[in-house]
């Protein structure tokens, strides 16, 4: 039906494929085998995907096509994203697809249910590609720590695609999905995101329902969308949210002018607050020089650029790596060999239940989800509960009144995302430290509970990788974002004469305008 070709298809952000879907120019059949093409082609290089579900996608896009066909009342019912595909981070369940967590642990296990956004991504008719790689159990920045091998970032295979849903952010930035679901504890969509060149939304704690994802640490942890454009993201956010009675935490609030306010286009009279902790001293300088040259541009579209100061941020980094190990002792308590998943019997001496959890942890767990439940059991030990994790609490408090006193002088705050671009692969896994000082710019919003967008900011001078530009909205406010996203992503697109991944040296994915070149972030 279509006169494009399976690399144009590719090509095209989730909103120009639904447009195409619903005039009828394309069918899902065709866009759903398109990518299906793209990572059987390339995926082998850039290890995104840990199961393909092609049969499961194409049945659905075939779905889509016949109601579409039909016409009436059904086809005018369709969610504007029907049809368009989606590969979801393997860290949430989904009935038919193994859940691995990225672990040894759950290797080849089957959830009996589906997540509440798996749920709301088949009541949308989204075909669902497959499961991307991560980081074991959502622990680490790099996407290293899986236990299925690293993935590889699309714009250099030596360098890592961020963590931990460095899976999914690899997947759109190659062109194998055009949308992805990632989860953020302190910043595993955005850091991803920033580090290929991607668009990734942590929304606001309880907008998006974490029924069905795999905890990490509870009260941090938020599922978001990953995609190539603000407007994308906008669009799958109002498809996966909404209040859930299945999670305790969900919010009853709407938020359904999220795609509205990504469509507003200006940001006259809006205050954008520079965090002064978060720039500067100990960021790259091409981070540092496409970061300065978005605050001119929104400056020059009549935003009032204003600086903050939040003094407790400081202590953020300490204070997530204590909460956060705490709340992984906690929950992957119930990995013991006994209930599901991997069982592994001692070899010799008796048999009981203490000892056959010990030899299947030793064996299931990777080393980064050890150090951690080492760490987090360490932390609310009798003796030291108050000293560690009570006082991390007390600073998680500061912290959100930080937000609240930046808030007062500020609509949104801005800064860089990540403090480098991508770093090679193996550089960091000896220094566990240096690999979680990447989170310390995406690490305060989790700890405050509101939302953060990371988007393209450009290519650092240095090494011509991408850097990522996060915007911070207060508590359901994730609207904001969207609106400012949007205006900077216009803005910057039109500096380089094109989106950023237009530049990526995407494995065998054409260049479309190979007579234009960036460099410190113009073309």
């Amino acid at each position: 039906m279509t006169e494009l070709n399976n690399s144009e298809l590719i090509r095209l952000s989730a909103a120009q494929l639904a447009a195409k879907l619903a005039a009828r120019e394309v069918t899902s059949v065709e866009v759903t085998q398109a990518y299906l093409d793209r990572i059987a082609d390339v995926d082998g290089q850039v290890n995104a995907f840990l199961h393909v579900n092609a049969e499961e996608a194409l049945a659905v896009a075939a779905e889509v096509d016949a109601i579409r066909a039909a016409g009436g009342a059904e086809a005018e019912a369709l969610h504007e994203l029907a049809g368009v595909p989606i590969a979801v981070k393997d860290l949430i369940v989904t009935i038919g697809q193994p859940t691995t967590a990225g672990s040894k642990i759950l290797e080849g296990w089957h959830s009996p249910y589906d997540a509440t956004v798996i749920k709301r991504l088949r009541a949308a008719k989204m075909p669902i590609l497959g499961k991307t790689n991560l980081d074991e159990f959502a622990m680490g920045s790099s996407t290293e720590h899986s236990a299925y091998g690293p993935t590889r970032n699309p714009w250099d295979l030596d360098r890592i695609p961020g963590g931990s849903g460095g899976g999914s952010a690899a997947a759109v930035a190659a062109f194998e999905a055009p949308l992805a679901l990632g989860t953020d504890t302190g910043g595993s969509i955005r850091q991803p995101g920033a580090v290929t060149g991607t668009v990734g939304m942590k929304p606001t704690y309880g907008a998006v329902s974490r029924y069905g994802a795999i905890a990490m640490a509870s009260s941090l942890d938020q599922i978001g969308p990953v995609s190539r454009t603000v407007l994308d993201s906008a669009l799958l956010q109002e498809v996966i949210g909404g209040h859930d009675p299945f999670d305790s935490t969900s919010l009853t609030d709407p938020f359904d002018t999220l795609v509205a306010a990504a469509k507003t286009g200006n940001v006259t009279g809006m205050k954008i607050g520079i965090i002064k902790e978060l720039h500067g001293e100990g960021y790259q300088a091409g981070v540092e020089n496409r970061f300065n040259e978005s605050l001119e541009l929104l400056k020059e579209a009549g935003a009032e650029i204003v600086e903050v100061s939040c003094p407790n941020f400081k202590y953020a980094l300490g204070a997530y790596y204590l909460i956060m190990p705490s709340e992984v002792s906690s929950n992957l308590a119930k990995f013991d060999g006994v209930r599901y998943g991997l069982r592994v019997l001692p070899k010799d001496g008796p048999m009981t239940i203490e000892r056959v959890m010990a030899a299947t942890r030793a064996a299931g767990f990777g080393d980064e989800v050890k150090r951690r439940i080492i760490l987090g059991t360490y932390a609310l030990s009798a003796g030291y509960y108050d000293a560690y994790y009570g006082s991390a609490q007390k600073v998680r408090t500061l912290i959100q009144r930080d937000f609240e006193a930046a808030f007062a002088q500020a609509d949104v705050l801005i800064s860089p995302t990540a403090p480098t671009t991508a770093f090679k692969l193996g550089e960091k896994l000896d220094d566990p430290l240096a690999m979680y000082l990447n989170d310390v710019a995406t690490i305060p919003a989790n700890m405050a509970g509101i939302p953060g967008l990371s988007l393209p900011g450009g290519l650092a001078d240095e090494d011509g990788l991408p850097v990522g530009i996060q915007l911070l909205a207060p508590a359901r406010e994730d609207a904001r974002l969207y609106r400012v996203g949007a205006v900077l992503e216009s803005l910057l697109e039109e500096k380089w004469g094109g989106p950023l991944l237009d530049r990526a040296p995407v494995l065998k994915a054409p260049v479309l305008d190979s007579s234009s070149t960036i460099a410190g972030g113009s073309n």
